[in-house]
Formats: C-alpha cells, sequence, structure tokens
C-alpha cells in the first residue's frame, strides 16, 4: 500500500508538471486558504505524548532521508506510545514534486485524493508493520482520540487508508454529519471503496472524474449535496455487502 501510494504520487507529479507548465499563479481566496490549512491538520494523540515527543527530540540527522527512533527506545514504548509516536512522526522523509499553483476555491470540491498533513514524509516499513498488525487496536485508538478532540485529522485518515479500515465507514459517517466540514472524510469513504474494488463505486462517472486516466492529485467533484448524500449511500451500500 505504502509503495503504490508513492508511486502514485510520483506519476501525479509528472502529470501535474506537464499540466501546469503554463498555469496562472494565483492567490487563493482567505477561505479557500483557511480551509487548505484546515485539510492538512494533524490529530495529536495524548498517550504518553510527553515521553514520546522526548524521545523524538534525541533521534540524530540521517542523511539517507530517514528519521528512526532507535529500536531500544522504540521497544520501550507501550502499544498506545507506539501509536502516538506513528501519528505524530514519519520515518522516512519523500522527495516532492517541484511547487505546486495553489488550489483554487478548495472549500467548494470533493477531492479524490486527501490532504496529506505530513508533506514530504511516509511511514517506514516498520511502522507500517505496526498499524496492520495491530488494526483492532489502532481503529479503537482512532476512535478514542477523535471523539476527545472532536475531530479526524488528515494523519487519522491516512491511517486507516493504510490499514484498510473498511469497518469504521459507520463511524466515519458519524464523525462527518457532525459538523460536514472535513470533505476529506467523504474523499476517506471514496477510497476505502476504490481499494476494495467495490464495483458499483467503480462504474460511476464519480471514480472515472477523480480516478481515471486523465486524473491527478488534484482531481475533484463539486462540494453539493447531491454528490454528498451519493457518496454516503454508496459507502454505506458497500459496508452493507463486508460487515460480518
Amino acid at each position: 500500500m505504502k509503495y503504490l501510494m508513492f508511486v502514485t504520487a510520483i506519476l501525479g507529479c509528472l502529470h501535474l508538471s506537464a499540466q501546469e507548465q503554463g498555469a496562472e499563479w494565483r492567490a487563493p481566496s482567505n477561505s479557500s486558504k483557511a480551509y487548505g490549512t484546515y485539510r492538512n491538520k494533524l490529530t495529536v494523540p495524548p498517550y504518553g505524548l510527553a515521553r514520546v515527543t522526548a524521545l523524538i527530540g534525541k533521534i540524530p540527522y540521517a542523511e539517507d532521508d530517514s528519521s528512526p527512533m532507535s529500536n531500544k527506545d522504540y521497544m520501550s514504548l507501550s502499544l498506545r506510545e507506539k501509536f502516538t509516536y506513528h501519528m505524530i512522526h514519519m520515518e522516512i522523509n519523500a522527495q516532492n514534486c517541484d511547487v505546486r499553483p495553489p488550489i483554487q476555491d478548495e472549500d467548494k470540491k470533493i477531492f479524490g485524493m486527501m490532504a496529506d498533513g505530513f508533506s514530504e514524509s511516509v511511514w517506514s516499513d516498520r511502522q507500517v508493520k505496526f498499524m496492520i498488525s495491530n488494526r483492532d487496536s489502532v481503529m479503537a485508538l482512532i476512535k478514542e482520540s477523535t471523539d476527545r478532540s472532536k475531530r479526524m485529522g488528515a494523519n487519522y485518515k491516512m491511517a486507516i487508508v493504510e490499514i484498510n479500515g473498511r469497518e469504521l465507514i459507520p463511524y466515519i459517517i458519524e464523525v462527518y454529519n457532525r459538523d460536514k466540514k472535513d470533505r476529506d472524510l467523504l474523499t476517506l469513504l471514496m477510497l476505502l471503496m476504490k481499494n476494495n474494488e467495490y464495483r458499483p463505486f467503480m462504474e460511476s462517472q464519480s471514480f472515472r472524474k477523480l480516478y481515471g486516466a486523465d486524473a491527478n492529485y488534484q482531481s475533484y467533484i463539486d462540494y453539493n449535496k447531491a454528490n454528498e448524500d451519493l457518496i454516503i449511500k454508496r459507502a454505506t451500500d458497500y459496508y452493507n455487502t463486508v460487515r460480518k
């Protein structure tokens, strides 16, 4: 999954670069900028946060673009502390594209890809293995922390994709319906349907626009009630086909 996400990002960079060579660089509206900042915010877990932060501060600089905690320190962490570590620190620094023009009207769109709150970093194999091996605990901690903080940050949404947390679909819809502000929760629902190859979604016009041959990282559908309702209905229908 991590490798596929990396390849997708690289292809997206190439596609965008070709598109944006002549793109006009315009400042987005204040509402668009505010929503872009909101999309990228992380949720910081409270579990052993002071200790985890102190241990992260001990990580030495490495020239190979990696920043892992030492195995000794890592193994001393409890499961909850490891969750905190993974949610606030990615161990691999990934090369990013050139600076892209700002997204216009970001607050009026539902994107095919979620915001990446970690910018140029990705989880290491060790981190992904932890999340997959402990996926039930990871999902439970995401729910507990989201309810505590009243929001599901970009890192939590990324973790749900990483572990294929389709069991959380009803909860994701519940969180979205609390204020209907974070449209990346709708994107998360679509990614779960896409990654699990839910045919009714993959045969839809929305899928072709967001994930088809001409799609890129900024592909979107308009944010409106019809699209909102359709995404939630499809995700609910998908969940009802796979729940135990």
